[in-house]
């Protein structure tokens, strides 16, 4: 059996699904391949980031986050609720609700916008053929005038510490505990390291995190990092700095984990371990084996600055394609790649990408570091202004945590702004816009922005770049 059609997308994660969509509003033909079964065996559109990665770990972040408000900060307000118990398996019916909503409303988009979808897999066998493997195995010869690969990526399964799906597990099978385990461990420190373990440090969990370098959130600015890891400490994380894991082992209950600090061997005893090292490119079985499409040295699919691969009228977008694997970065590669192929000149500013950990307190940054504008041998200016000094932030109760800006000497071009406070996934909005209209730090510190609330630290920071803020006081000048 043959069909044709103007794009066939593999993969209906963000980058895949949001391509398919803005190619079949210029008015092609689409069809979207997904492989995704769930836990119960069933198709769903979403990919990792909706089924199992983003949505449902902020909806355990904003579960977590409210049963530990109202036994730790509640009182301060006056309000007095007593013994607080949580439902572990409300929480998680809670949270396969918001999945379902948000997928369910993939397969509506799809519809509206004429997108056929397809469960099961699809490989590339030429330019202009993809075989399609139903989940019954069911096979079916696809012709197409274009291709977009956006396979995504999955774990990285360690052989120390390979994932059995009830001691060891993903990033996917921690948020899937149906009661809180005394002691959790976390091989890694990274983003989804911080917010899983901080999902169940709050549930009353003892959650230690092993992180192999010796610096904590190496891609975030070292203000930062800094301050997160200082604030995580307190918290009761028990993050493990340059502790190389060597051995993980489980009996009937427990996982023994040995791991070299220092000089010294350590190990710890865990009733859950979750391996949160990162993610590598999903692409076992992509391409027939006469398909040349090029991998990188890391595995992940070459492509040049319009996406193409090495093979004709075959594009590539998304985690599949390297770093930073984000969401929102696949996004925007997916609808540029559609545009592209529409005959449009679209364009992605990779040097305006924001990054958020959804902690509490949240991190966020978007553009340079001062280590990477110092490393660039850029003159430069810094503000950073606290949380403290806003009054909107001390009436939430929720006042640590600062604004960093850091602009040219010469031109004043903001070139990065990193967060770390209360709701500041929000804030860093505004300075994704600015950094792509090339906007200076005066631009900010002359526009008005509403008393009170958060976003004034960041109009302080502004102000701070030219030594002159307003609520907190100047630096002090050398004499």
């Amino acid at each position: 059996m043959s069909k044709e059609y103007d794009v066939v997308v593999i993969g209906a994660g963000p980058a895949g699904y949001v391509a398919a969509i803005r190619a079949a509003q210029l008015g092609m033909k689409v069809v979207c391949i997904d492989k995704w079964l769930n836990l119960d065996d069933k198709p769903s559109l979403g990919g990792t980031c909706l089924n199992a990665g983003c949505i449902p770990s902020k909806a355990l972040l904003e579960s977590s986050e409210l049963y530990h408000r109202a036994n730790h900060e509640f009182a301060t307000h006056g309000l007095k609720v007593g013994d607080v118990e949580m439902d572990i398996a409300q929480m998680q019916k809670r949270k396969a609700g918001v999945v379902k909503e948000l997928t369910g409303g993939i397969a509506s988009l799809f519809k509206a916008n004429g997108v056929e979808s397809l469960a099961g897999s699809g490989q590339v066998v030429d330019s202009g053929e993809v075989k399609y493997t139903s989940h019954d195995g069911d096979e079916q010869t696809i012709k197409t005038e274009n291709i977009i690969i956006a396979s995504g990526s999955i774990p990285v399964e360690l052989d120390i510490a390979p994932f059995d799906g009830e001691l060891i597990v993903d990033s996917w099978g921690a948020l899937e505990f149906d009661e809180v385990p005394k002691k959790v461990g976390v091989i890694g420190a990274g983003y989804i390291g911080v917010e899983l373990g901080s999902v169940w440090s709050r549930l009353g969990a003892e959650v230690t995190l092993l992180e192999a370098v010796e610096d904590f959130m190496p891609i975030a600015d070292r203000d930062v990092a800094k301050e997160a890891l200082k604030t995580f400490k307190k918290q009761g994380l028990d993050i493990q700095l340059g502790a190389r894991v060597t051995s993980a082992k489980t009996n009937k209950k427990s996982v023994r984990v040995e791991y070299t600090q220092g000089d010294e061997n350590k190990s710890e005893t865990f009733d859950r371990l979750i391996v949160a090292v990162g993610r590598r490119p999903n692409t076992a079985n992509l391409c027939a084996k006469g398909a040349q499409v090029e991998l990188d040295d890391k595995g992940f699919v070459d492509t040049d600055d319009f996406y193409r691969t090495s093979l004709p009228r075959v594009y590539a977008v998304g985690d599949v394609v390297g770093n930073p694997m984000l969401a929102h970065k696949g996004m925007e590669e997916g609808v540029t790649v559609a545009e592209i192929l529409a005959g449009q000149k679209p364009h992605v500013n990779y040097d305006a990408i924001p990054s958020v950990v959804y902690t509490t307190p949240e991190l966020a940054w978007v553009g340079k570091s001062e280590a990477q504008v110092k490393a660039a041998g850029i003159d430069y200016r810094v503000g950073q202004i606290p949380f403290a000094a806003n009054g909107r932030a001390k009436a939430l109760g929720q006042q640590g945590g600062f604004v960093k800006m850091i602009a040219d000497a010469q031109t004043d071009e903001i070139l990065g702004v990193h967060m770390i406070g209360p709701y500041v996934s929000e804030l860093v909005q505004e300075m994704v816009v600015a950094m792509e209209y090339k906007a200076s730090s005066e631009d900010i510190a002359r526009i008005m922005h509403g008393h009170p609330t958060l976003s004034e630290t960041v109009h302080e920071a502004a102000l701070a770049v030219d030594g002159r803020p307003i609520h907190f006081p100047p630096p002090r000048k050398k004499k």
